[in-house]
Protein backbone atom coordinates (compact mmCIF):
# COMPACT_ATOMS: atom_id res chain seq x y z
CA UNK A 1 0.00 0.00 0.00
CA UNK A 2 2.45 2.28 -0.99
CA UNK A 3 1.90 5.99 -1.72
CA UNK A 4 -1.35 5.80 0.60
CA UNK A 5 -1.71 8.65 3.29
CA UNK A 6 -2.73 7.43 7.07
CA UNK A 7 -5.81 8.75 6.94
CA UNK A 8 -6.68 6.71 3.13
CA UNK A 9 -5.72 3.76 5.47
CA UNK A 10 -7.75 4.53 7.99
CA UNK A 11 -10.78 5.43 5.74
CA UNK A 12 -9.69 1.76 4.12
CA UNK A 13 -10.15 0.19 7.47
CA UNK A 14 -13.54 1.96 8.75
CA UNK A 15 -15.19 1.55 5.26
CA UNK A 16 -14.17 -2.41 5.95
CA UNK A 17 -15.66 -2.15 9.48
CA UNK A 18 -19.09 -1.00 8.18
CA UNK A 19 -18.67 -3.50 4.92
CA UNK A 20 -18.34 -6.30 7.52
CA UNK A 21 -21.32 -4.75 10.32
CA UNK A 22 -23.77 -4.56 7.41
CA UNK A 23 -23.03 -7.92 6.10
CA UNK A 24 -23.56 -9.08 9.12
CA UNK A 25 -26.19 -6.95 10.75
CA UNK A 26 -29.33 -9.61 9.42
CA UNK A 27 -27.66 -13.06 11.25
CA UNK A 28 -27.13 -10.59 14.65
CA UNK A 29 -30.78 -9.74 14.31
CA UNK A 30 -32.03 -12.67 13.80
CA UNK A 31 -30.12 -14.16 16.76
CA UNK A 32 -31.40 -11.43 18.92
CA UNK A 33 -34.92 -11.46 17.82
CA UNK A 34 -34.77 -15.22 18.79
CA UNK A 35 -32.91 -14.80 22.17
CA UNK A 36 -35.76 -12.03 23.48
CA UNK A 37 -38.44 -14.19 22.15
CA UNK A 38 -37.09 -17.22 24.62
CA UNK A 39 -36.93 -15.03 27.46
CA UNK A 40 -40.63 -14.10 26.92
CA UNK A 41 -41.55 -17.88 26.66
CA UNK A 42 -42.49 -17.68 23.06
CA UNK A 43 -42.09 -19.79 19.84
CA UNK A 44 -38.00 -18.87 19.00
CA UNK A 45 -38.97 -19.18 15.60
CA UNK A 46 -42.18 -17.67 14.81
CA UNK A 47 -42.76 -15.42 17.57
CA UNK A 48 -46.26 -17.54 18.48
CA UNK A 49 -47.87 -16.72 14.72
CA UNK A 50 -47.80 -20.33 14.53
CA UNK A 51 -46.51 -19.51 10.64
CA UNK A 52 -43.07 -18.33 8.69
CA UNK A 53 -42.48 -17.14 5.50
CA UNK A 54 -42.48 -19.32 2.70
CA UNK A 55 -38.11 -19.47 1.57
CA UNK A 56 -38.92 -20.16 -1.61
CA UNK A 57 -40.71 -17.31 -2.62
CA UNK A 58 -39.78 -14.93 0.76
CA UNK A 59 -43.51 -14.46 1.42
CA UNK A 60 -45.44 -13.58 -1.62
CA UNK A 61 -46.90 -16.92 -2.68
CA UNK A 62 -45.02 -16.40 -6.54
CA UNK A 63 -42.33 -17.25 -8.13
CA UNK A 64 -40.46 -16.23 -11.22
CA UNK A 65 -41.02 -19.12 -13.97
CA UNK A 66 -37.75 -19.48 -15.56
CA UNK A 67 -34.15 -17.46 -14.79
CA UNK A 68 -33.52 -15.03 -12.12
CA UNK A 69 -34.65 -11.99 -12.52
CA UNK A 70 -33.50 -8.83 -10.36
CA UNK A 71 -36.73 -6.83 -11.56
CA UNK A 72 -38.44 -9.07 -9.43
CA UNK A 73 -36.58 -9.15 -6.69
CA UNK A 74 -37.18 -5.01 -6.64
CA UNK A 75 -40.97 -5.01 -8.02
CA UNK A 76 -41.83 -7.93 -5.79
CA UNK A 77 -41.74 -6.66 -2.06
CA UNK A 78 -43.85 -3.32 -3.69
CA UNK A 79 -46.92 -5.97 -4.75
CA UNK A 80 -45.74 -5.58 -8.82
CA UNK A 81 -45.36 -8.57 -10.34
CA UNK A 82 -43.55 -8.87 -13.69
CA UNK A 83 -45.30 -11.25 -16.62
CA UNK A 84 -43.94 -15.23 -16.10
CA UNK A 85 -44.77 -15.29 -12.23
CA UNK A 86 -46.48 -18.67 -11.18
CA UNK A 87 -47.75 -19.80 -8.25
CA UNK A 88 -45.22 -20.84 -5.42
CA UNK A 89 -45.40 -24.81 -5.43
CA UNK A 90 -43.72 -24.66 -2.07
CA UNK A 91 -46.09 -23.08 -0.43
CA UNK A 92 -48.76 -23.37 -2.52
CA UNK A 93 -49.19 -19.91 -3.19
CA UNK A 94 -49.87 -18.85 0.26
CA UNK A 95 -46.52 -17.21 0.89
CA UNK A 96 -46.26 -19.03 4.17
CA UNK A 97 -46.17 -22.65 5.67
CA UNK A 98 -46.82 -23.87 9.32
CA UNK A 99 -43.89 -23.04 11.79
CA UNK A 100 -42.30 -26.59 12.45
CA UNK A 101 -41.07 -26.03 15.73
CA UNK A 102 -44.69 -25.30 16.61
CA UNK A 103 -46.33 -27.99 14.93
CA UNK A 104 -44.38 -30.48 17.11
CA UNK A 105 -45.82 -29.11 20.16
CA UNK A 106 -49.72 -29.93 18.55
Amino acid sequence: MEGMTESEVAGLGVGALLFLATMAAPKVDAFIASSQRSSLGMCTRCGDLKVIACSTCRGQGLVQAGSFSMVNDILGPLGITASGSMPCPGCSARGHLPCPNCSKNI
